[in-house]
């Protein structure tokens, strides 16, 4: 079997957010935004999959929408989830511009402040995005500044999932939150579903919409256009950083400047953090592995 890559723009919508994929989009948002606790019994996708059509840079992201019912509080929420596999300029102010936009929009002229849900932006990249901290998963939410108290409202509530972090293997895995990470990182390279998975029956019926086999003509050519696009993409990302590195390298041998070398080499490096990894950067860079596991923690 080959599977397409779920963390490419139309396969991720059309595995998690088709008519007929709630189950696994309920296994799926619990997993990763309730730490695996039933906590969603039952959504409704506000946006289900269509076929896409490539428009460019938009499509290296996308969004499913969702609204869902807390079992404790019996309290709707919305959630956006997006895939993101580039680091575009002004991503991180994008997620916060959709989260409010999905958040003030619930209400329509006269309606009370009252009648607001809580918003959950779900995101998950495709790159590091806060080298600062360990974890895959980062929550932010509204705080006082000096004392970290929670804002009396909790109503908005970012939450990221950094992909390259999650480093285990298929013997490694243990719960399901690891599954579905795994299935995210790995399924494009996988020829089978795993036996250690295939016994979870939302990731076993995710891997099925993912077989390639179940693609129409028009889905397989998007799939196939998507995937180039992105390889573009990250190629001009990797041919500028390598024409930043070359001009850094004429200037410091121009100035006699060894150390304005080593600064610029520096500097690339954490512009490819996100989009190749530690030996291809320190290839192009000439760093060794130690500087850019340092480049990272700072």
């Amino acid at each position: 079997m080959i599977f397409i890559n779920p963390k490419i723009d139309f396969a991720f919508k059309k595995i998690f957010g088709s008519e007929d994929s709630k189950d696994i989009l309920i296994s799926f948002l619990n997993s990763l935004i309730y730490e695996a606790q039933p906590v969603i019994q039952d959504l409704e996708i506000l946006n289900p999959y269509v076929a896409p059509k490539i428009r460019g840079l938009k499509d290296t992201y996308l969004d499913i929408k969702a609204k869902i019912s807390d079992r404790e509080t019996q309290e709707e929420r919305t959630v956006i989830i997006e895939m993101q596999v580039l680091n575009v300029e002004g991503f991180e102010k994008r997620i916060l511009y959709n989260a409010a936009k999905s958040y003030s929009l619930q209400l329509t002229a006269g309606q009370g402040y009252h009648l607001l849900n809580p918003v959950i932006a779900l995101t998950i990249t495709d790159f590091v995005l806060f080298a600062e901290l360990p974890h895959v998963t980062s929550r932010f939410v509204l705080k006082e500044k000096n004392f970290l108290i929670d804002y009396p409202i909790y109503d908005l509530e970012l939450i990221f999932v950094e992909l390259p972090k999650f480093q285990k293997g298929l013997a490694e895995l243990e719960t399901i939150i690891d599954k579905w990470l795994f299935f995210l990182n790995n399924a494009r390279k996988l020829q089978d579903v795993p036996p250690t998975m295939d016994n979870i029956p939302e990731i076993k019926k995710a891997f099925y919409i993912a077989n390639q086999a179940n693609l129409n003509l028009d889905e397989l050519e998007e799939q196939e256009k998507s995937e180039i696009f992105i390889q573009d993409q990250r190629g001009a990302i990797t041919k500028a950083a390598k024409e930043s590195l070359e001009q850094g390298r004429k200037e410091g041998l121009q100035e006699g400047l060894q150390q304005g070398l080593q600064q610029k080499a520096e500097e690339i490096a954490r512009k490819m953090l996100g989009v190749l990894d530690d030996q291809a950067i320190a290839e192009m860079t000439g760093l060794t592995l130690e500087k850019l596991q340092a480049l990272r923690s700072n």
